[in-house]
């Protein structure tokens, strides 16, 4: 009866055990589309032997638990590659609007430039015309607003992205509460010697969504994992977590300041965040400080020549155009809107037209810079195209390497229906042959039962 009883043990056993695998299949079957979903598998361990007389039985089986199939460091590197390829898209989205203040056809620099030239063109040739001189106030006047166009979408481009700061700091904290919380549940499943199976699924993919948006170091640690950001600002330290605030510097833009009020600006690298820190503090400084630099220098060459000058009314030219140094692309204007004031004669006579020469060679001359107006205008829209075009290769470049990473993470981690269809038939069937096995113990106990009465 003893040997009959540890066979209906293990037969049992196997049930149960058949039984939980089957449960494990049909989930991950279940999930097989699920994102962010890990496979699981039901991990089996062989019982002890034991032994009777000098017969040495089988223990049975035993279900040990059901663990999720994860390759940490492949989630690690899809996190920092993420990261990367967002910070890239974020700079190509703001670029690309970017592109779109220096190439207005009809309303660009560059258009503005080759018709302010025309209206002095005409002017050389009927230097009396009080129509053509009001022709060549109106072309100065649509240069020095082409400027300040071009100016105020460098400083509506860089608001956008100071204004993204603000937004993704707070989503930001968003997310890192919400980690904090699920490394909480982990923590507690795992001491109790459970999977965290569902938790760290959710886990994972609220990680996954904060890559996006800024550049961050993780560390497993037995409290769950500990989140810092490029610098080792902590935002996540098993069950708490650290919030970023942001505030305004002596700049006039957000900063971005940790738990310990240190102001980590500057060292804040990929992500949503990170892309919009670059563009708003180094890309559209750069773009700013060449359009500014080209509309003084090309104002201050204009206004030698008027001063070189002598106006309609035989007075010495005046300034054509005016601007302040601390913005000249934004505060170009033409200083007045008589047109009785461009300085068109060389020597103060009536109907001289002398001077006309060298208004228009300030239009089309080298620059201190070394460049004509045009080149110089040419070079930053060039430069304006080359950035669009790098970080739109950057982002393809990783997003291929982040797409090879995610299908090893699927080899890996993902359901495929294909083997858990063969794990379902393995499992069904091991779960028959178990029934029969208790089955059949059953009814031998039935037989030696009725022998004995």
């Amino acid at each position: 009866m003893s040997g009959l009883t540890a066979s209906l043990s293990i037969g049992v056993q196997a049930l149960q055990v058949a039984q939980a695998a089957l449960s494990v299949t049909s989930n991950n079957i279940a999930n097989a589309d699920t994102a962010g979903y890990t496979r699981e598998v039901a991990q089996f361990s062989e019982n002890p032997l034991s032994f009777e007389n000098t017969r040495v039985l089988g223990g049975g089986v035993s279900l040990d638990g059901v663990q999720s199939v994860r390759d940490e460091l492949l989630n690690l590197q899809i996190a920092a590659q993420t990261s990367q390829q967002s910070g890239a898209d974020a700079q190509y989205a703001s670029l690309e609007q970017l592109q779109t203040y220096f190439t207005t056809t009809g309303g660009d620099i560059t258009t503005a430039l080759s018709n302010f030239s025309s209206a002095l063109a005409q002017l050389s040739a009927n230097p009396s015309s009080s129509a053509v001189q009001a022709g060549v106030s109106s072309a100065g006047q649509n240069l020095a607003n082409a400027f300040n166009n071009t100016a105020a979408g460098l400083s509506d481009a860089q608001t956008n992205s100071d204004n993204q700061v603000t937004e993704t700091v707070a989503e930001i904290n968003s997310l890192t509460q919400q980690i904090a919380a699920l490394n909480g549940q982990v923590a507690t499943l795992q001491k109790a010697g459970k999977d965290g199976g569902t938790a760290q699924d959710q886990r994972d993919e609220l990680v996954q969504q904060l890559s996006k948006l800024t550049g961050i170091s993780i560390v497993q640690a037995g409290d769950g994992e500990t989140i810092t950001t490029g610098d080792g600002s902590p935002l996540v330290v098993g069950g708490q977590s650290f919030a970023l605030q942001t505030t305004k510097g002596s700049d006039g833009m957000q900063h971005v300041i940790d738990t310990t009020g240190k102001d980590i600006t500057t060292a804040i690298q990929g992500g949503t965040l990170g892309g919009a820190i670059a563009i708003r503090d180094q890309v559209i400084p750069g773009f700013m400080d060449q359009l500014n630099t080209l509309a003084s220098q090309f104002a201050t060459a204009f206004n030698s020549a008027q001063a070189s000058g002598y106006d309609s009314n035989g007075n010495a030219g005046q300034d054509f155009f005016s601007f302040s140094a601390s913005g000249a692309a934004s505060t170009l204007k033409v200083a007045s809107t008589d047109p009785s004031l461009i300085a068109i004669s060389s020597d103060g006579s009536s109907g001289s037209g002398g001077n006309v020469t060298k208004l228009a060679t300030a239009v089309s001359g080298k620059l201190p810079s070394g460049l004509t107006p045009a080149q110089s205008y040419a070079t930053l829209v060039q430069q304006v195209g080359t950035a669009t075009s790098n970080a739109s290769a950057q982002s393809t470049a990783i997003g291929n390497s982040l797409l090879q990473l995610t299908n090893m993470q699927g080899s890996v981690s993902g359901v495929s229906i294909d083997e858990e269809t063969t794990n379902l038939i393995k499992f069904q069937t091991a779960y028959q042959a178990a029934a029969r096995v208790v089955s059949t113990i059953q009814k031998l106990n039935d037989t030696t039962i009725n022998m004995i009465s």
